[in-house]
Order: structure tokens, then C-alpha cells, then sequence
């Protein structure tokens, strides 16, 4: 998960030093973390990421610690106060199951965090499970027993084809969602660091440079220049990927021009139908910004695997 990051960056930091890692292992209703969520907590106290948004960080602390001084691998549920099961209250109404394990070959092997790392900056995902009744973690499934199945995908990319102002609401929007941006551009006059701050910058054809990242399962790509000299050759090499989101900026009018083209130069009728055309969700958007705004929203929504619709 793309909120992981700051706990792998952590676990990277601390390498050596007793921790614990408190994991999601299940939720119902309105869980305030999704299923695979972690916090990672140094035995001097420090933690990251989250497993509840703050509301039961303070007993996973308490957990944790124990954990880390030698106590066995705990699972703990956390909902709608009763005496029988639930020992926090969310405020939420969901319920949480959560799992704090010691990061040590018992537990969690602190050489997983290496692995999803190392899979994660080659572009693939990592499947790590988790055996419940031992709170032994390994990348071999368990074949018996109550398990806990955690993917890690690659991180979340955007490519946007056009250095346009459109492009730099959307990048410095995309950053604040955790997605890595890269804006490609042959015109080097668009181009520039700072217009694109802290943002990677591709000056190759765009056909060129979209092939070159290679777009899987975890990549968008948005064209904006409005130049179809641009836009048509990275659509076309987009739609031969695996990207689940390609938009595309333009009118109904536009649009309906631009898959006549596509479609001249060989595109297949299906993979045409994956061009969110005119780009992002209607929202009556009107600027830069809030064009941004409803390509970030379609984009999370195809990542989530839900259409505009």
C-alpha cells in the first residue's frame, strides 16, 4: 500500500533495533485503516504509520512494547465497546482486528522489509503470509491453519504527457496523494524543474518515454498537451500496457476525432473504450486546479477498481 511507505522508509532507518510491527489483519464496517495497514514501533517509543487514524495507537503502544521486551505476538480486535469483545471503542462504528509482532525471525523477519523494498523499486508486487496461530510471517504460503495474506504492491505512478498548467496542479496534487510523477515533455521550454518542482522530468518522445517506464496494474497515465503530435503516440503506447487509468484532455468533440485517429493507426475498438475521454470525473470543474482535482479523483477511483460511472 501506497500509505506504507514512511513505515518501510522507518524500518530501513531502525534496521538492528527491536521493533514491532502492528498490522490490520481484518476490518468491518467503518474501519478507520484498511486490511494490511501497519505501524511499525521502535522500542524506544518512536512509531510510524497507523492502524486506526489515532484511536487505538495508544494501547498498540502499550502492546507493542510488550511485544518488543520478550511477550508473544498479539491479536486484539477493537469496535463497538461490549464486554465480551471489544476493548476500545471506534468512534467510526467499524471494527479492527490488529496483529503487533516482534520484528525478528520469530515474527516478522526484518529481512521481509528488504524484499518488499527490493520488489517494489523493480515495479513488482510481494505476497508475504502471516500464520495467526504463530504470528510467524514468511513469503512461502502456509498451507494449514488460519492465515493472514498481505500484498505489497509496487508504488502508485503517474505519467502526464504534457508539461501544460493543467500538469502542475495535477503533479503537485498527485505528490499529496503519494503517487511518484513523472511529467514527459520533448519541448524543453515546458520542461523545467521550476515549473515541475521535486517532480521527475522525461524530455523523450512520448511513445518512447511511456514504453520505457513500462505502465502495469499501478500506473495512470494522462495526456494534456492538446497537441495530438503529443498526446496520439503516448495514448497509443499507454493502451498497449496494463494501465488501469489513461485519460485524456479534450472536448466530446475532440475526443470522438481523436479515436478516429487511433483507431487509423491500428488501436483495437476495446482498448479505445479505456480512454477516459473527455479526462476526470464531471464535477462542473472549471481551471486548472479543479481540472486536477477531477483527473486525481478518476485516477484514485480506477486504482480502487471503479469506473466513473
Amino acid at each position: 500500500m501506497a500509505d506504507n511507505d514512511t513505515v518501510l522508509a522507518a524500518a530501513a532507518e531502525w534496521k538492528g533495533a527491536p521493533m514491532a510491527l502492528a498490522t490490520v489483519v481484518s476490518t468491518w464496517g467503518s474501519a478507520p485503516r484498511p486490511r494490511g495497514s501497519h505501524m511499525l514501533v521502535h522500542a524506544d517509543g518512536r512509531f510510524e504509520g497507523s492502524v486506526s487514524g489515532g484511536c487505538v495507537e495508544g494501547e498498540i503502544l502499550d502492546t507493542a512494547a510488550k511485544v518488543i521486551a520478550g511477550a508473544p505476538f498479539a491479536l486484539q480486535r477493537y469496535g463497538v465497546a461490549d464486554d465480551s469483545a471489544w476493548q476500545v471503542g471506534l468512534p467510526c462504528g467499524g471494527e479492527i482486528a490488529v496483529m503487533v509482532q516482534p520484528v525478528s525471525a520469530e515474527g516478522f523477519d526484518p529481512e521481509l522489509f528488504d524484499r518488499i523494498a527490493e520488489a517494489r523499486e523493480a515495479g513488482t508486487g510481494l505476497t508475504v503470509t502471516t500464520d495467526l496461530a504463530t504470528g510467524h510471517s514468511d513469503l512461502r504460503p502456509v498451507e494449514t491453519g488460519e492465515v493472514f495474506v498481505n500484498r505489497y504492491d509496487p508504488p502508485r505512478r503517474l505519467l502526464i504527457v504534457g508539461a501544460v498548467q493543467i500538469a502542475q496542479s495535477l503533479a503537485a496534487l498527485a505528490g499529496t496523494l503519494g503517487i511518484e510523477t513523472v511529467v514527459i515533455d520533448p519541448r524543453g521550454r515546458f520542461l523545467t524543474e521550476e515549473r515541475f518542482p521535486g517532480v521527475t522530468l522525461d524530455d523523450r518522445w512520448p511513445d518512447e518515454a511511456v514504453a520505457a517506464w513500462k505502465p502495469g496494474p499501478s500506473t495512470a497515465v494522462v495526456t494534456l498537451s492538446h497537441d495530438t503530435k503529443i498526446d496520439d503516440p503516448a495514448l497509443v503506447a499507454a493502451l498497449a500496457s496494463d494501465a488501469p487509468y489513461v485519460g485524456a484532455l479534450g472536448s466530446r468533440k475532440s475526443h470522438a476525432a481523436r479515436l478516429e485517429r487511433l483507431a487509423a493507426l491500428g488501436v483495437a475498438p476495446d482498448r479505445l473504450a479505456r480512454i477516459d475521454g473527455p479526462v476526470g470525473i464531471d464535477i462542473g470543474a472549471i481551471g486548472p486546479s479543479e481540472i486536477a482535482l477531477s483527473i486525481a479523483a478518476a485516477m484514485i477511483g480506477a486504482f480502487h477498481g471503479k469506473g466513473k460511472g
